[in-house]
């Protein structure tokens, strides 16, 4: 037992393993930190995954210029300012950005993971047979991504690899098996649960994450598409961790128990 985090690299490294060391995690609950050994193992994670006070983790009518509908950027807008976000997003330079406790905790978004899987509607908002190939999502020609990604789909067409080691293949899978091709190309890394709220859900309700960071924005949606849905009682399968930030959001981490 190591104590209480003190500052905020012990709360990034509670977040996630630390790099390097996929033979430990560190655990942060109920004010207190555990540093436990373990033999290597890759887990199932979603991070940094908002959602407003009714549960959406989207807004009503996604397009190309909406990629969250009616929400905008309003579940985002938390983790815009950190230097996570800037320095996925091509910022040169210095690092720049904030360093508080929305960056602490969003900076896990990629430690030790070697494939995401996602669902259609998060690489684009075309539906049913694809009408344009050319699309290759909203990310431009080097997505933040940098690892094998699993598109779920009933339309199957070509894997597209882009620049920086991302590659998105296109399966019409189960949960399950979307999974087991995920972990073969993640290289005994985890694997990421990428959204949207639908994907999610569906691999809450196989009983197949680990870990899940979800923030809690202050904001009412009323509409779109809910996280929690048929998910009565999940709570009683992880042990949950709230930590406020001052930006307004709540933090929440699920861990398996």
């Amino acid at each position: 037992m190591l104590g209480r985090p003190n500052d905020l690299s012990e709360i990034r490294s509670a977040a996630t393993d630390e790099p390097g060391d996929r033979g430990s995690s560190v655990w942060w609950h109920s004010g207190t930190t555990y540093l436990l050994r373990r033999a290597p193992m890759s887990r199932v994670r979603v991070h940094n995954f908002s959602v407003s006070l009714d549960g959406f983790g989207t807004g009503e009518g996604q397009s190309r210029e909406a990629p969250f509908g009616h929400a905008g950027t309003r579940l985002h807008e938390w983790f815009f300012p950190t230097r996570t976000f800037r320095s996925f997003h091509g910022a040169q330079g210095e690092p720049s950005g904030s360093t508080g406790v929305d960056d602490a905790l969003a900076g896990g978004w990629a430690t030790g993971v070697g494939a995401e899987i996602m669902g259609r509607g998060k690489f684009g908002p075309q539906r049913g047979p694809w009408a344009d190939e050319e699309w290759k999502g909203w990310w431009g020609d080097d997505p933040p991504f940098h690892t094998p990604v699993y598109v779920l789909t009933h339309h199957t067409r070509p894997s597209i690899a882009m620049t920086g080691g991302t590659t998105f293949h296109f399966i019409d899978s189960s949960p399950a098996e979307a999974l087991s091709l995920a972990k073969e190309s993640a290289g005994g890394l985890d694997v990421r649960i990428g959204g949207g709220p639908s994907t999610v859900r569906q691999f809450l309700a196989a009983d197949l994450i680990d870990y899940m960071h979800i923030v809690v924005v202050p904001i009412v949606l009323g509409r779109g598409e809910r996280l929690w849905d048929g998910l009565e009682g999940l709570e009683q399968r992880f042990d949950l961790e709230p930590v406020t930030s001052p930006s307004g959001v709540t933090h929440v981490t699920f861990a398996r128990r």
